[in-house]
């Protein structure tokens, strides 16, 4: 029976030991105990690298009994390794005890937490004031108040005493101890050597030193894997952390009578300090999601200090009145923890339980060769959670028919593994340690037709050659550059994207010299198809046609297939009218074939059309269009007639606001004139002839005035029934 366990997020559920030093974990009862057997070697065994910036790594070997595998990686591995790493026991009574792994607790809160704190560099004396109470050994050098030899007794304190040295007074720091005699008084400088009695204490002096040397190299932490039980088994680890992504670059021959042959190769690196001896290998092209979480770094939340409640001898208490008008209690209070809220939500790594399921325990156990384990003896309870486990399968169940012929034979078998597609490298991979290498994936010859393509905005002259390839190798091919050679003669560079099998692709490579193309925009047609008034909203519908005409030569001595690439203005609602189908679209462009013998000159044209839809409101203020409209042989005679009608409505209003308007600047011209008449009213004596006069003609113009009133106030009427007669009138044309 296997026996496995996921090191992930929850670190406090599966018992793993962060420790300080490499010396103590955790045994089948919990207690602390010293390792003594040498740690056992896992050689790296597989390697599978993704395009998305990570590897999996799985070792494997055998172990004899309790056993101790030390691994290293760099610090910045360590949050992928806490979050990915799996251990399997292939046999039936072993069991993985812990994984302890070197701390990154902050050094001085670390060295703080000895019996003796080293921090911020503390002298001799600032060590033994640290101990005191403690009992000590310490030999002494011979001077004239000290005989030589060693002093046994208890460390009461240092304290610092003023001596005198010739004429001068210097300070000295002295150490009391209770010795069995009595007080005795030492000078710090005369003290060769101390050591303390308690062995704890010598222990948490030496283990604050490995924390302090240990902190020097701060690039490199130790992972140990702790395995424990009887005889040899096979054990194994696999783990996924930051890799470089591997690449591809392609090779295409193309020769006249012959298929093109495709040639793939795969760029992958080791960036470790490990040299890779006859690993498996697979490369692996998709997308998986991954992501980058601190889990190593010790986070610490900040609580709510809490001061206990004192009580002293009660004092008579006083109440002011309440100023508010409303009646208020106050008093002492202390929250309670509890009110805090939770510290693990559900969203947090350490709530969460992992398993597996019985698929991933099948392809776990494919290259162990061990049995299943029941859901009862996992780890983390029947919680089915899919693991990385099953990279570790045998790629030599996987291998299928060895694909191509051509001069390089494929080194890769290629598969698809789920929204995935994998490539497994049929022989071990060696690489030394912080070298790359080109590992053959494709070798195969394809099918595909030379075209020459055209497209105005990548080259406004000349199409690119180029060539209609369909993917037939059988796998799939990942985004890369390509060399293509015409015979033995290099012939261009271009780029290809990732294409599926039997997928068709189009690539170009150079410019066609011998082809030319000379692309011209007609002046375009705009022609109304139809009118239409739905409750005094006209809508118009326009044709518009557009055309280009693409002229082509071909200077060449060979014959030419042309690809015309036209832009794509679907979303623009245009159509193609008296134009052949495109053989191909695209969101972006329509390709259009074309047949040109060597010599030979065509001309194709595009057209195509889009029905322009217009509305217009009719209103008071829309003579002018209503004409337009009558004008238009498109509208029908029942709209013009409606038309014509409302534009005899119109006249009758018009008349009506004429009389109107009339009405009113003869009462403004009326209004002028007497107050002209009243000017020279004041200026002119009562007895002057004119006087009279001008009395008379203002008396007369009061009575126009009166009538001119009364009109206007009836034409007010007329105008406004004219008027909504004629706006009622529009709003109910429908044609």
């Amino acid at each position: 029976m296997k026996k496995w366990l996921l090191v992930a997020p929850v670190a406090g559920a599966l018992g793993i030991v962060a420790g300080v030093g490499a010396d103590r974990f955790l045994g089948a009862a919990g207690e602390a105990k010293q390792d003594l057997k040498p740690a056992t070697t896992l050689p790296l065994t597989r390697v599978v690298l993704f395009n998305s910036g990570v590897g999996y790594f799985s070792r494997s070997g055998e172990v004899d009994g309790d056993a101790r595998v030390d691994l290293t990686f760099p610090e910045s591995d360590i949050n992928d390794l806490l979050k990915s790493m799996v251990l399997e026991d292939f046999s039936k009574t072993g069991r993985i005890s812990a994984v302890s792994y070197d701390s990154r607790e902050p050094i001085a809160r670390t060295l703080s937490s000895f019996a003796i704190n080293l921090n911020n560099n503390p002298t001799f004396a600032g060590i033994v004031s640290q101990m005191r109470g403690e009992r000590i050994e310490v030999a002494i050098s011979a001077t004239a108040a000290n005989q030589p030899g060693k002093l046994t007794g208890t460390i009461v304190g240092v304290e610092k005493q003023k001596v005198a040295v010739g004429a001068a007074t210097v300070e000295v720091e002295v150490l009391n101890m209770w010795c069995a005699e009595g007080m005795r008084a030492v000078k710090m400088s005369d003290i060769q050597s101390l050591r303390f009695s308690n062995p704890v204490i010598e222990s948490e002096f030496r283990r604050a030193l490995e924390v302090l040397a240990q902190s020097h190299d701060n690039q490199k932490k130790a992972v140990q894997l702790h395995f424990s039980g009887e005889g040899k088994r096979k054990v194994q680890v696999g783990y996924v952390i930051e890799a470089p992504i591997w690449k591809t670059s392609y090779r295409l021959l193309m020769a006249e009578k012959e298929k093109p042959y495709l040639q793939g190769w795969a760029m992958v690196e080791n960036p470790t300090d490990e040299d890779w001896n006859g690993v498996k290998m697979a490369l692996v092209s998709g997308r998986p999601i991954s992501f980058k979480m601190d889990l190593y770094n010790p986070l610490y939340i900040n609580r709510p200090t809490v001061e206990p409640e004192l009580f002293a001898s009660l004092r008579p208490v006083t109440y002011r009145g309440d100023m508010s008008g409303r009646e208020k209690f106050f008093g002492y209070g202390m929250r309670d923890a509890e009110n805090m809220g939770p510290l693990v939500t559900p969203d947090d790594p350490a709530a969460v339980t992992l398993g597996r399921s019985g698929a991933t325990k099948s392809r776990l156990l494919k290259e162990g060769g061990g049995q299943p384990a029941p859901d009862s003896a996992l780890l983390g309870g029947a919680t089915k959670t899919p693991s990385l486990g099953f990279y570790a399968r045998d790629t030599a169940a996987e291998l299928a028919q060895r694909l191509g012929t051509g001069s390089v034979q494929n080194a890769a078998t290629a598969g698809a593994l789920g929204d995935f597609y994998q490539y497994t490298i049929d022989h071990p991979v060696t690489l030394p340690r912080q070298k790359s290498a080109m590992l053959p994936v494709v070798g195969k010859d394809i099918e595909g037709t030379r075209v020459s393509i055209y497209n105005v905005n990548v080259q406004a002259k000349h199409p690119l050659l180029g060539l209609r390839f369909k993917n037939t190798s059988g796998a799939h091919l990942n985004q890369g550059p390509m060399t293509v050679f015409e015979g033995s003669v290099y012939a261009g560079d271009t780029r290809v994207l990732d294409v599926q099998p039997n997928e068709e692709r189009l690539l170009s490579y150079a410019i066609d010299l011998g082809t030319e193309v000379d692309p011209k925009a007609g002046a375009g047609k705009q022609k109304i198809t139809s009118i239409k008034a739905v409750k005094g909203i006209v809508t118009t519908v326009t044709k518009i046609t557009e055309e280009t005409t693409y002229k082509v030569v071909n200077r060449s001595q060979t014959d030419r297939t042309l690809l015309i690439e036209h832009p794509n203005r679907t979303a623009q609602q245009f159509k193609f009218v008296d134009t052949p189908k495109p053989v191909e679209d695209t969101p972006e462009v329509f390709r259009f074939q074309l047949a040109l013998k060597a010599g030979e000159a065509k001309s194709f044209t595009v057209k195509e059309e889009r029905d322009n839809t217009t509305t217009i409101s009719l209103t008071n203020g829309a003579e002018n269009q209503i004409r337009y409209f009558i004008s238009l042989s498109e509208a029908s005679p029942g709209l013009k007639q409606k038309l014509e009608a409302a534009l005899k409505i119109k006249s009758e209003w018009d008349a009506t606001l004429r009389e109107l308007n009339q009405v009113a600047a003869d009462l403004q011209r009326l209004t002028i004139d007497q107050d002209r008449i009243r000017k020279n009213l004041r200026e002119t004596p009562k007895e002057a002839e004119v006087y009279a006069t001008y009395l008379k003609k203002l008396s007369d113009q009061e009575k126009e005035i009166d009538a001119l009133t009364t009109m206007q106030k009836a034409l007010v009427a007329d105008e406004f029934k004219a008027r909504k007669k004629y706006e009622d009138f529009l709003t109910n044309i429908n044609d």
